[in-house]
């Protein structure tokens, strides 16, 4: 049983270790997936009503990044704990509490199908809001199995607070790395090599299933169909629902779904973005942004144009505000619009520095190190 319990031991902790690390290699991903839960709870409308909480929130909402950052570090911490002995039976209570947690998220994210992907491992690995729901219950039960053991605890040597100690550091110094500059290792469609416009295509023939639902008044539940059946015309009995198309093979979807860009105007020039060569200012929004970065990238623009690279912003932010700011901080390089999230996905920097070539991502730069025009 000794042996069995350590097997486990070394397989949840590693689990947890390799979790935590893919997040705090990104932490600015985990603050958007946190958001999202935090806005989904915010209007959720299901049984557990959420909503009735919505100011907690979004109190919690600016806290997204600091929070995430902490349960990743956490998980590291702990992880390490399970493999070395180190304070074995409070580490096991502390990621038995934090897998309760994950859990309930993935558990409601699988069953209302309201956030499809838990970002449990970032964007290195993509499961199914049901596979994440059942890779937790797996290690609830795994957790519980050990803490039922009671197993001896013996007194803690200085090799295993060192151990301790130095996951702590190395995990904090990770997480702070990459807010300050870019994740080490990028997963996102948008990294370095990316061809866009191949990302936003079809791998191959996609096919789907049709898929009708409709309230039953009678027993107040839904009763899905692949066709429109008779007794659905009955509107004293049914209420239609939805109608949708599930996509029977996703693994042909594109990797990027959104990308779309629009001038001041309205007009869509998503196609001209991928012509030439681009140096793009992401600009998310403006209660986070740098300014101090603003004005190397201003000169960084006007410089590269003897280079012959056009210079634009891509920003979320509205059309008068966005122009106050302009002309407050004599931004020249013109702009033009896309969705905050994709924007937030496109570089974890506001403002971040992309440079394409006829659509590939060539170069990406955080502000922090905002280049100067001899990396073009």
């Amino acid at each position: 049983m000794k042996l069995v319990n350590q097997i486990i031991s070394y397989l949840v902790g590693g689990l947890f270790i390799f979790s935590g690390l893919i997040k705090l290699n990104d932490p600015r991903g985990l603050e958007i997936k946190l958001e999202e839960y935090f806005e989904v709870f915010a209007q959720d409308r299901t049984e557990l009503g959420l909503a009735a909480l919505s100011g907690f929130w979004h109190f919690l909402t600016p806290y997204s990044l600091w929070m995430g950052t902490l349960l990743s570090v956490l998980e590291v911490v702990l992880g390490i704990h399970l493999i070395v002995k180190y304070r074995y039976r409070i580490s096991l209570w502390a990621l038995f509490a934090m897998i309760v947690f994950f859990t309930f998220l993935t558990f409601y994210s699988a069953f209302f199908n309201k956030v499809t992907d838990c970002g449990c491992f970032g964007d290195a690995i993509k499961l199914t809001p049901w596979q994440s729901f059942s890779k937790d219950v797996l290690l609830f039960s795994l957790l519980g199995f050990l803490l039922f053991q009671k197993e001896t605890e013996a007194k803690a040597k200085k090799w295993q607070l060192a151990c301790s100690l130095t996951s702590l550091v190395l995990s904090t110094a990770l997480a702070i790395w990459a807010i300050e500059h870019l994740p080490p290792l990028d997963f996102r469609p948008y990294k370095i090599g990316s061809n866009i416009a191949k990302n936003m295509a079809y791998t191959g023939e996609p096919k789907y299933k049709e898929v009708y639902t409709f309230l039953n008044k009678n027993t107040k539940k839904d009763e899905t169909s692949a066709k429109w059946e008779a007794k659905f015309s009955d509107t004293m009995q049914y209420k239609y629902k939805t109608y949708e198309k599930v996509l029977l093979n996703p693994e042909v979807a594109p990797k990027i779904k959104d990308y779309k860009i629009t001038t001041p105007d309205g007009k869509e020039v998503t196609k001209t973005t991928f012509e030439g060569k681009k140096m793009f200012v992401i600009i998310a929004d403006l209660k986070s942004i740098s300014v101090a970065a603003i004005k190397e990238i201003n000169k960084l623009a006007r410089a590269l144009e003897a280079k012959k690279i056009e210079s634009f912003i891509l920003t979320s932010v509205g059309s008068e505000e966005f122009d106050k700011f302009r002309h407050e901080n004599q931004i020249s390089i013109p702009y033009y619009f896309a969705d905050k999230t994709v924007l937030k996905t496109m570089i974890r920097s506001n403002p971040g520095i992309m440079y394409w070539e006829n659509g590939v991502v060539k170069k990406m730069w955080h502000h922090n190190d905002t280049p100067t025009i001899k990396a073009f």
